[in-house]
């Protein structure tokens, strides 16, 4: 399906093109290329992508957004980075989809997949999101550049680890609905509070589209500092909460046998709704009404929405869950492997204290917490020791102020990297047991659960 022409990249950025081409997706890392993609060649910190021009069209890219030499069918521009900004825009610009910002600092891309989920079950292949993680100042302009005309809706992800990116990011996206997960302590090294978190993911209520609707949660104690910063751009405030007194609340929650939850929720103006969450744990069942306050905003269907919520899988680094083969048996690995803050450690090991069998946790220490790390590390001790843990895998060496807090409570294995905390856990790893993988991305913890996932 054609996405752009050459004749519209041009336009859209200013560039020349060398001749005429069309393309159906866009990429600017060249592994990611595919025929008829168009490749966007961009000078980065560690290495130039003008270099992997011949590898891109080897691969079918369909042309090329340049600011150097090119052999193949090209835009020539001044600023490659720029031009995939504007890009984004011109997508943006086009598009009359109803468009659903999310951000928060635990939480969004799992709100991101599973809104996906919700609107694409009654709009099939008319639906648009941000894959993976992209959710940064290159992240959104290429997702934004992705996104078919067409599209009824489009739900983009955004970031951040300094104040100001978001407002940057919003501006570009244009949300008619923008959402707040929660706020918690993550990349707090660049800040001076928490509080100054919550303002920094308020910023994506600067972008709102006029008549525009903020979604924030309930039951945060920074509610009212996020609904002050929203009422100076939103026509609406909603909120989400598991209690009474939210917009959208959960009436009911019970917890199924098969570890997913069956929720009645509360709508507003004397409207339920009862669906189940397939994922486990409290904090899917705050995403969920997240997720529904958000479609019932766009004026989605709430009832495909419940049904997507049910069918929904869990996601790979975010709670992914597969049966690996032991010696005598298969073992439950829980993949949580992509990201870790303090609030996320905590639902995790909240999840992983319903399961059954011997319980091991291979944790990698989280990053970019500044002069709250050794506090906030050290405070999940009682987490642990609550879920039950008989042996926690302590994986980087900000763990110590855990592994001291920990000792006497459980047994303690505190390594240095991923490899060895592999091969740690294949030493102790029984048919029956329940393993939670999580830590920052940066540990990489990943391969652990590909190796396990591969055979143990």
């Amino acid at each position: 399906m054609n996405l752009w022409t050459s004749a519209e990249i041009a336009s859209a950025t200013g560039g020349t093109a060398s001749q005429e081409f069309e393309v159906s997706g866009v990429a600017f890392d060249s592994r990611e290329v595919g025929p008829s993609d168009l490749f966007v060649a961009m000078q980065g910190e560690v290495t130039d992508g003008h270099r992997f021009l011949p590898q891109a069209f080897a691969q079918g890219a369909a042309g090329a957004i340049v600011s150097g030499s090119c052999e193949g069918p090209h835009v020539r521009v001044a600023d490659s980075f720029a031009a995939l900004q504007a890009l984004g825009r011109a997508s943006r610009a086009r598009t009359e989809a109803r468009v659903i910002g999310v951000t928060g600092s635990v939480g969004k891309t799992s709100a991101k997949e599973a809104l996906y989920a919700a609107l694409e079950r009654s709009n099939h292949d008319r639906v648009h999101r941000s894959v993976k993680s992209y959710n940064n100042h290159t992240g959104v302009p290429l997702s934004l550049a992705r996104m078919p005309q067409g599209s009824v809706y489009g739900v983009f992800e955004m970031g951040m680890n300094h104040a100001g990116e978001i407002a940057e990011l919003t501006r570009m996206v244009r949300p008619h609905v923008a959402i707040v997960t929660a706020i918690a302590p993550a990349h707090i090294e660049f800040f001076d509070s928490i509080e100054g978190i919550a303002d920094a993911k308020a910023e994506i209520f600067q972008g709102l589209e006029p008549g525009g609707v903020a979604i924030v949660p309930f039951d945060s104690p920074h509610r009212d500092r996020l609904a002050s910063a929203a009422r100076a751009h939103a026509e609406r405030v909603v909120t989400f909460g598991t209690g009474k007194g939210a917009d959208v609340w959960a009436r009911d929650a019970m917890r199924l046998p098969t570890g997913g939850t069956f929720v009645t929720a509360v709508m507003g103006e004397g409207r339920e709704l009862s669906f189940t969450v397939a994922q486990p744990g409290e904090h899917w069942v705050s995403n969920a009404l997240a997720v529904l306050a958000a479609v019932d905003a766009v004026g989605a269907d709430l009832g495909q929405a419940g049904l997507a919520l049910a069918e929904m899988g869990g996601l790979p680094g975010r709670g992914a869950r597969s049966l690996v083969a032991v010696d005598g048996g298969q073992a439950l690995v829980i993949d949580e492997s992509y990201n870790a803050n303090a609030a996320s450690m905590r639902a995790s090991l909240k999840v992983l204290a319903h399961e059954p069998g011997r319980k091991i946790a291979v944790l990698g220490e989280m990053r970019e917490l500044g002069a709250q790390s050794e506090q906030l590390h050290a405070e999940l001790a009682d987490p642990i020791a609550g879920a039950s843990v008989e042996t926690a895998l302590l994986v980087g060496e900000a763990m110590e102020p855990l592994a001291r807090a920990l000792e006497g409570r459980v047994n303690i294995v505190h390594v240095r990297d991923a490899a060895t905390a592999l091969d740690r856990l294949k030493a102790v790893l029984a048919p029956g047991d329940a393993v939670l993988v999580k830590g920052s991305n940066g540990v990489g913890l990943s391969r652990v659960v590909a190796a396990l996932e591969g055979g143990v």
